[in-house]
């Protein structure tokens, strides 16, 4: 097919070698025309660099660029990164883990070149271990603030039609670059003070402020494998657990509006009541992380102003 729009998809990958080839495989299978397949890998330990060398070189694909940081930096500054690289009309940002189904891109781009006012979009992404079970069909945000993958756990049977979502999931999301470039700040699409965790929530959040929808296409199927299972939260790193935690508080001081923390402060005080003494009992080493949110307060102070300048919606 001839395209309207160009793709670009980027993958940030970080020890990765286990999925990083099926995952290539599926994209270049992709129905719609890929311009360009960014592979960007944070230092990774476990030959994930070589693995993806060695498919560029044997399969012979031109379209595949290796991009090596000497450093984990991130999901968020690895994708900005990326982003930097390419000036395509939509950007597919791609989990490792995640295999697109041979149309997924086609629809998606259908479905956003015919409604404008959609700057991000998602399909079904199913379970790679139960097929049959919804992985995500966007993302949800409670009364509390806490987002969480729509339709998880789900039958897909369930989600059989499309319609407009709060947000995408950074699993497998196309973004616009209209979008990207409008609700940028500081030249960050991902906010960089987040490192990882939450990213792509904290963009759902600011692009529904800044005037911007988001939209789930059930007739797009991608599998995800998952890095970290249900009940698996003790066995990740502290430091994850700290930026999961932290993250959530980040994303409401800058995106909460004054109206809204007076409405909904006494629910959220009785929460996060309850929420902290039980890290305060269970995980006391991850309240640690509110050392890094006092020092980074000034930036995030500067980011709410700038939010709140531009806000078109009351959400």
């Amino acid at each position: 097919m001839t395209p309207v729009h160009s793709v670009t998809v980027q993958i940030v990958t970080y020890n990765s070698a286990e999925d990083i080839t099926d995952c290539l495989d599926a994209v270049l299978k992709q129905t719609y025309p890929i311009d360009q397949i960014l592979v960007i890998d944070n230092a990774s330990k476990d030959g994930t660099a070589d693995r993806v060398s060695s498919y560029i070189k044997d399969l012979g694909q031109p379209r595949v660029q290796f991009v090596p940081n000497l450093s984990n930096s991130g999901f968020a500054p690895a994708h900005n990164q990326g982003i930097r690289m390419t000036q395509s009309d939509y950007v597919l940002v791609l989990n490792p883990d995640v295999e697109l189904g041979a149309e997924y891109v086609e629809r998606i781009v259908k479905l956003m070149d015919r409604h404008r006012e959609v700057g991000s979009a998602t399909g079904l992404l199913l379970l790679k271990s139960s097929p049959d079970i919804v992985d995500s069909t966007g993302l949800l945000m409670n009364g509390i603030w806490r987002a969480v993958d729509r339709g998880a756990g789900e039958p897909a049977t369930k989600w059989g039609e499309s319609g407009e979502v709060f947000g995408v999931s950074g699993a497998a999301a196309v973004y616009r670059r209209a979008m990207i470039e409008e609700i940028s700040m500081q030249g960050e699409f991902f906010d960089e003070d987040f490192f990882a965790y939450k990213e792509d929530v904290d963009v759902a959040w600011r692009a529904n402020l800044l005037g911007w929808k988001a939209y789930y296409c059930a007739d797009a199927l991608a599998t995800h494998a998952r890095g970290w299972k249900k009940g698996s939260r003790n066995q990740q790193p502290l430091a994850i657990r700290r930026y999961s935690y932290i993250n959530r508080y980040k994303m409401i001081y800058k995106n909460l509006s004054g109206s809204h923390w007076v409405k909904h402060l006494p629910k959220l005080l009785a929460f996060e009541i309850a929420s902290n003494a039980y890290m305060l009992l269970r995980e006391p080493k991850v309240l640690g992380a509110w050392t890094g949110f006092i020092q980074q307060l000034p930036e995030l102070r500067k980011k709410r102003r700038e939010i709140m300048k531009g806000r078109k919606s009351k959400s």
